[in-house]
């Protein structure tokens, strides 16, 4: 690496298990934030002990894993023979391999506290990063009372990209955090590489499922199959396997199948093991679905969907003789389809603002290799001792940093593009076919994924960093955005930190941001009308059509339906109405759906396109 740029302002902070010569050349900054976990916790960090908590060294070291994984997914430098224990082995490298990374450890063991969070945000803004990856976040609230919103605010008005986890608590709707529209929300999708494993059943059939199991399995004999939540299983929560629920006597050499849900994947393998059996089959209920999540099980152990799982546990409650033998795959590529939707990603619509749309994307967020904190072994869990340099993990804790770091490339391209310029690249240029050309679908359930799941569709590296038009939005419009909520004056003092803001300028309707993406909310209205804004960043002498696709329920009218730009830089504006064409909405059926289209700006170099999603009362 060259020598870190002179605008720096960050440092590496000395404590605990970390000296400041750990940072170099690539780790430029390193600090950690306690104050609000201290207070909590009755000074629980470095020593202090008090209120029971755990005893942790406050200092930026990564004792959990979670951050190092993060962090090298959006900027690791390549290194090549990388794998957990076997599994996807090849270069590991992060988005951008070449930006450099400082870490600003935010969480403790008993959370994430908004004072901490923001301390470190601020901390990052003066020190002078371009990106802030932000891999955590609760749920749904008024932006006056979301930390990380208050937070992004102020770092989008100094120039620096925030993007944010949407949240695990998928496929239920409703279930985003981090919608603020100057945050780019990020959902998680699944790569195109799998962890085959199998489950063959005394009857003769046999299921296949995903592992990252590594140990010397269980040979090739049958073992007894037990489903914990049989009858005469005295605990009553045997079938989810949670911790002192089996009873050793019924399931001690056996095969045990266990219900995904409650506890930790990765712990029910351990209960399975010290209560004496020797293998599992993580069975998926209707919660999870058919999506498929691979983890480094401490016995063997294989992963499977609900349909399968329905199957499986039938076989184990009603055969005489139950018995069945796992095996395992190793890494298989090129799987189609992909990507597909993760079904933990949480969804839409938008309870905060409906008028925006989110999420705003997904990225690749299952089954990510990346580095990971030699402190701890590679489920997490106290009595795993093994120690592996790389782990696979999924969550939209995964896809953001890919985001973020794309994010880095695309500022290194375009040093004067704004925050929104560049969400607007990645959004805009984003696919929704799969590998087989097919629409994306969705893990909960097999079915076509929409707009609340997806966003704009998967980043398209690429492309986005030739979006030919942009959407820019500025400060003073997220304010005049602000000023439509109804919020106070106080409230929207409190989140753009100006004392003298008015509400002189506000927009009619919080849908006249111009974002990349619409959210089209008809309530007791018929005419939904908007007006964008797009900058030409492409070709000087550029002209593009538009194209509108969307359900029959809705007339859609732009004008001008042609823009030409006659230089680099050059904004023009264009206005969409949108009609209902269902009289009488309350007694339409439809009423209680949403739906689901798009507008597209395209010529023979660019496609611009914007999901475009409909309601017509407020869905939860």
């Amino acid at each position: 690496m060259p020598p870190v740029p002179t605008r720096w302002r960050g440092e590496c902070e000395s404590g605990p298990d970390f000296s400041p010569s750990l940072c170099n050349k690539k780790l430029i900054g390193a600090r950690s934030f306690s104050k609000g976990f201290r207070m909590a916790s009755g000074g629980g960090v470095g020593g202090g002990g008090g209120g029971g908590v755990t005893k942790e060294n406050q200092s930026a070291r990564d004792v959990d894993g979670h951050g190092t994984h993060t962090a090298s997914t959006a900027a690791g430098s390549a290194v090549a023979n990388a794998s957990l224990l076997g599994y996807a082995a090849g270069t590991a490298r992060g988005m951008a391999a070449r930006a450099r990374v400082a870490a600003y450890k935010v969480c403790w063991s008993a959370g994430c506290f908004g004072s901490d969070i923001l301390a470190g945000m601020d901390s990052a803004m003066a020190d002078g990063v371009d990106v802030l990856s932000m891999s955590l976040g609760g749920g749904s609230a008024p932006y006056y009372r979301d930390t990380i919103a208050i937070g992004a605010f102020a770092a989008a008005e100094r120039g620096v990209f925030v993007s944010c986890s949407a949240g695990n608590s998928g496929p239920e709707r409703a279930s985003l955090a981090n919608v603020a529209p100057w945050v780019t929300t990020v959902g998680a999708g699944t790569l195109d590489r799998d962890f085959p494993a199998y489950a063959q059943l005394g009857n003769g059939e046999r299921f296949a499922g995903v592992s990252l199991y590594s140990g010397a399995g269980m040979g090739v004999r049958p073992a007894g199959l037990v489903y914990a939540g049989n009858k005469g299983n005295s605990t009553g929560s045997g079938n989810m396997c949670l911790p002192g629920s089996l009873e050793p006597d019924r399931v001690r050499g056996k095969v045990v199948v266990c219900d995904r849900g409650i506890n930790a994947r990765v712990e029910k393998g351990a209960v399975v093991r010290d209560a004496g059996g020797i293998g599992m089959v993580l069975a998926n209920t209707a919660a999870s679905g058919e999506e498929l999540v691979a983890d480094s099980h401490l016995i063997p152990a294989v992963a499977v969907g609900r349909k399968t799982g329905d199957l499986i546990r039938a076989y184990a409650s009603n055969e005489a003789n139950p018995t069945a033998v796992l095996s395992f795959g190793g890494t298989v590529l090129n799987v189609k389809p992909s990507p597909v939707v993760a079904a933990f990603s949480s969804r839409g619509p938008n309870l905060v603002t409906p008028q925006i749309l989110k999420p705003d994307l997904i990225g690749p967020g299952v089954n990510i290799l990346a580095a990971w904190s030699e402190a701890v072994g590679p489920t997490g869990l106290a009595k795993d001792s093994r120690r592996t340099k790389f782990n696979i993990m999924s969550g939209t804790s995964m896809s953001c940093p890919h985001i973020s770091g794309l994010a880095g490339l695309i500022k290194a391209a375009h040093p004067d593009w704004s925050p929104s310029a560049i969400k607007s690249a990645l959004m805009t240029t984003a696919y929704t076919l799969d590998n087989t050309g097919s629409p994306l679908r969705d893990a909960s359930e097999g079915q076509l994924s929409n707009a609340w799941a997806h966003g704009a569709g998967h980043v398209d590296p690429q492309k986005a960093v030739d979006p030919g038009l942009v959407y820019d939005i500025k400060t003073d419009d997220y304010i005049a955005f602000l000023c439509s909520l109804d919020y106070t004056i106080d409230h929207v003092r409190m989140i753009a930190k100006r004392p003298n803001v008015t509400c002189a300028r506000r927009f009619a309707d919080p849908g006249q941001l111009n974002y990349p993406s619409f959210s089209v909310m008809f309530g007791n209205k018929r005419v939904i009308r908007y007006t964008r804004e797009l900058t030409n960043v492409g070709p000087a002498s550029a002209t593009y059509d538009v194209t509108v696709t969307g359900p029959k329920t809705v007339g859609v009218t732009v004008k001008p339906s042609r823009l030409v730009f006659s230089k680099f830089g050059q904004k023009l504006r264009y206005t969409v109405t949108f009609v209902s064409t269902n009289r009488g909405n309350s007694g339409n059926a439809r009423m209680g759906k949403a739906e689901f289209g798009s507008l597209v700006w395209s010529n023979k170099e660019h496609q611009v396109r914007s999901p475009v999603s409909y309601q017509w009362t407020l869905q939860m």
